[in-house]
């Protein structure tokens, strides 16, 4: 179970008693503890390779392909992007106290696995250069290059840190690694509290949208489940009514004296003589001569489902 930043996390100082606090504690393990501290360097530092004077412990490059995207279904150009190229560096380094008097470090392990927030030091976007011929090639294909957005991302020294994770001693050397039991291991620049808000606006959001699908699913599900039923409905009554037609044309036939046998099937359902000449819209019933037709009293209806007669089209048998 993945769980969030304020569930059960413990708040531990940078101080002089950090590690006394760790002998005392299980396994000398904080298994969930927030971190507040400022970035410094174990031994070597990155340069940034393109700002002056702009040092720090994680340098991520990014190249990113834009182009627009013919969408053969909405007819429309779509942005898209592609990472074609990412490199990240680190150098070891430790979160230390805001206060300089304090001489306690902590060690940050594996700070790649983290959800790291990194502040963006340079970005710059090269356009593609486009010849004619090129242009309508791009059409053609429904791909059209618009450059390359180039990135660099750092954490700096002096950078205040929030992380969360496990911290255990080790050796005499406090670190901070990532956490077990699906706990997320956190390395950001914002402060505490306000990476809970923000951890806490996402669960709102999923939680909303949650609830949102679950209607969205449940009044789908009971639309569908409406439409069968009327339908079965439907057929229900038109088969209740089919038969007691059957039942009264039988009645009418022995109150004739008429052979069922000797009638054809395509006689006229009215008067049991004629041939069927006429369906009947929008019920889409054949079952009446013109003569019959003509003669059924108005509002007319079909003859055997009673359905509002709209219109009349000619049957010609050959």
């Amino acid at each position: 179970m993945v769980r969030n930043v304020g569930d059960g996390a413990k708040r531990v100082s940078i101080d002089q008693d950090l590690k006394n606090i760790l002998t005392a504690a299980p396994g000398k393990c904080v298994p969930y503890a927030v971190i507040e501290g400022v970035v410094r360097s174990v031994k070597e530092t990155l340069n940034s390779q393109f700002v002056d004077n702009c040092k720090g412990v994680i340098e991520r490059l990014t190249l990113k392909e834009k182009k627009m995207v013919w969408n053969r279904t909405t007819h429309l150009w779509n942005e898209s992007e592609k990472v074609i190229h990412q490199r990240t560096n680190t150098v070891p380094f430790d979160l230390a106290s805001h206060d300089m008097a304090m001489a306690a470090t902590i060690r940050v392990i594996r700070p790649l696995d983290s959800e790291l927030d990194l502040e963006t030091t340079y970005e710059n976007f090269h356009p593609t250069v486009q010849s004619l011929t090129n242009v309508i090639g791009h059409f053609i294909s429904g791909e059209r290059p618009k450059g390359i957005h180039e990135t660099e991302e750092m954490l700096r020294l002096g950078e205040s840190v929030t992380g969360v994770g496990e911290l255990v001693l080790d050796n005499n050397l406090v670190k901070l690694q990532p956490p077990k039991q699906g706990l997320r291991y956190f390395l950001s620049r914002l402060d505490y509290d306000s990476l809970v808000e923000k951890q806490q606006s996402s669960v709102r959001v999923w939680r909303v949208l949650t609830a949102l699908f679950g209607v969205v699913a449940s009044t789908t599900l009971l639309f569908i489940l409406w439409k069968q039923w009327v339908y079965h409905r439907q057929r229900r009554k038109e088969k209740n009514v089919l038969e007691e037609f059957k039942e009264h044309q039988r009645k009418r036939m022995r109150e004739l004296n008429v052979e069922e046998t000797s009638v054809s099937p395509s006689a006229c359902t009215v008067c049991l003589s004629r041939e069927r000449s006429c369906v009947f819209l929008e019920c889409g019933h054949v079952c009446a001569c013109d003569q019959c037709y003509q003669a059924l009293p108005e509002p007319k209806k079909c003859p055997i489902c009673r359905a509002p007669i709209e219109r009349v089209v000619p049957l010609y048998n050959s």
